[in-house]
């Protein structure tokens, strides 16, 4: 059964939009699983913390394949043209391998992902009259401008017709320049099923708009106009001026492309002419958008206007709600209530406190500790992890910050095989890194942490320390040399297991 709910209440205690901040390795991608979960199906955290992770995982990868849940991952070269929208270059290939460069206004991920999450549910006599998650737009001209035999034909037969019957049912003899190469690409190879149709009656009207419902054919029986495919006509007979939401632009000659609006706009139309045939069905479950290193981003420039609009006050339907102008597509654009934003920020990467001030105040920020109790009952050889683990992020906290100690899920690989060669592997690939990444080679400030400055041993010190003799490097030479002692990783302690008992 599905356990994804249609539902105009909200019973999630999880914030429209919430950052898990805190150390690495303390489990905010691994929350991140649980707070979609709990965001889709409508239940209180808790509620999923309880449940056994493998079938929570299980349920979050599906609502991911449904497209319910969308994750991205912030980094420096990270843009508002990768996140909202930009002006990019679109090849299209013949079948002599010859290419068109075109530029085109694309969506961005966040953008794309918010039409479908706010794409209302058309149903004709309770069928869902099948509009495909992202669909193209297109303009169709049917037999020329006006009333003609061929457009009747077509809404009679639930159907679109074009010519261009010279070049036969295969295209391949096309050349580059030739009459129609485009225009027969978008129709035959770019078309697809659940794209939106609108019939061009004149330069500044539309008649109909359909839904294409089948693949391309072509039809001998008619003496025109041969090549065919099947559409729904959603509505049909209408008279409706759409130079508005077409940027102002009149219908142009072409008689297949793709048109610069909104489905938005479209579903205004049908709604408009249908209210008697269509059933208008807003979804209501619920979408995760996760964005992980959040604050590795530059989160000005990657949101933009955004900032405003993810706002809770600010969504679609709620009674502030608003929306912006777009600046490539100059279409209106806003947030629907339904779209739930999720971060992760590591505080080692970068601190809390400078994060920008207009993000801080739009989202809920919960901390993500390292948690001890994870490890309570792992022994390696009679050693408590979890007071190694305690003994070292109390240190460290001392030296450093609370910001910079060490996560839980580095020693969780113990659980499953608790020996000293899993223990050193974590030790000698993780946890020796990142001190040595925290403290800056500050080789004194790590000895502290491990505790080799307390062993009575080298044989215990995972770093241990050579004195440099200058006079046998460098010969006798009047130099004032620093005293600097040479600092080195010692194998043998990391398999010694007395090295982490003296921790």
């Amino acid at each position: 059964m599905d356990t994804v709910t249609q539902h105009n209440t909200q019973n999630t205690d999880i914030a429209k939009n919430t950052i898990l901040y805190g150390p690495p390795g303390t489990g905010k991608t691994y929350n991140t699983v649980m707070y979609a979960v709990a965001i889709i199906e409508n239940k209180k955290l808790e509620e999923i913390k309880k449940e056994n992770y493998t079938e929570v995982i299980d349920r979050y990868n599906k609502y991911k394949e449904d497209g319910l849940i969308e994750f991205t991952t912030f980094h420096q070269s990270y843009g508002y043209e990768e996140f909202i929208e930009g002006i990019k270059p679109v090849i299209h290939s013949d079948e002599e391998d010859e290419t068109d460069i075109q530029y085109e206004v694309v969506p961005g991920l966040f953008k794309k992902f918010c039409d479908i999450a706010g794409k209302p549910i058309l149903r004709k006599e309770k069928c869902d009259i099948g509009i495909n998650e992202s669909p193209t737009i297109w303009k169709i001209s049917l037999g020329g401008s006006g009333e003609n035999s061929t457009r009747t034909e077509c809404m009679k037969n639930e159907h679109i017709r074009i010519g261009y019957d010279e070049y036969g049912r295969e295209i391949t003899n096309l050349f580059k320049g030739a009459a129609g190469r485009h225009i027969l690409n978008y129709f035959i190879n770019d078309m697809s099923i659940g794209d939106i149709v609108m019939s061009c009656y004149d330069c500044n009207t539309v008649d109909a708009i359909g839904v294409v419902t089948g693949e391309y054919e072509w039809h001998d029986e008619y003496p025109e106009y041969k090549r065919l495919r099947k559409v729904n006509w959603i509505v049909k007979g209408i008279k409706e001026n759409i130079i508005k939401i077409n940027n102002g632009s009149r219908l142009s000659n072409p008689t297949v492309y793709k048109l610069r609006m909104d489905l938005s706009d479209v579903m205004e139309i049908i709604e408009k002419y249908s209210k008697n045939t269509i059933e208008v069905e807003e979804k209501k479950k619920n979408h995760v958008f996760i964005i992980d290193e959040i604050n590795r981003g530059n989160i000005s420039k990657i949101f933009g206007e955004l900032i405003t609009l993810i706002e809770p006050t600010k969504r679609i339907g709620q009674t502030e709600g608003q929306k912006v102008r777009l600046p490539y597509s100059q279409k209106l654009f806003g947030v629907p209530n339904n779209v739930y934003l999720i971060g992760t920020m590591n505080t080692a990467d970068r601190s809390i406190a400078t994060i920008d001030t207009a993000l801080r105040r739009r989202f809920n920020f919960k901390e993500m500790l390292p948690d001890e109790e994870v490890l309570d009952g792992i022994y390696v050889e009679y050693v408590s992890i979890k007071d190694i683990f305690i003994k070292m992020n109390k240190r460290i906290t001392v030296l450093f910050d609370r910001e910079h100690t060490l996560g839980h899920a580095y020693f969780l690989p113990l659980k499953d095989a608790p020996t000293i060669e899993t223990l050193a592997n974590i030790f000698e690939n993780s946890i020796i890194p990142l001190l040595q990444e925290y403290f800056y080679e500050d080789y004194e400030k790590i000895r502290m942490v491990l505790g080799d400055n307390q062993k009575d041993s080298e044989d215990k010190q995972f770093i241990t320390i050579e004195e440099n003799d200058y006079n046998d490097l460098f010969g006798d030479i009047d130099y004032d040399f620093d005293e600097m002692s040479t600092y080195k990783i010692n194998s043998f302690a990391l398999t010694n297991i007395e090295a982490y008992r003296s921790i």
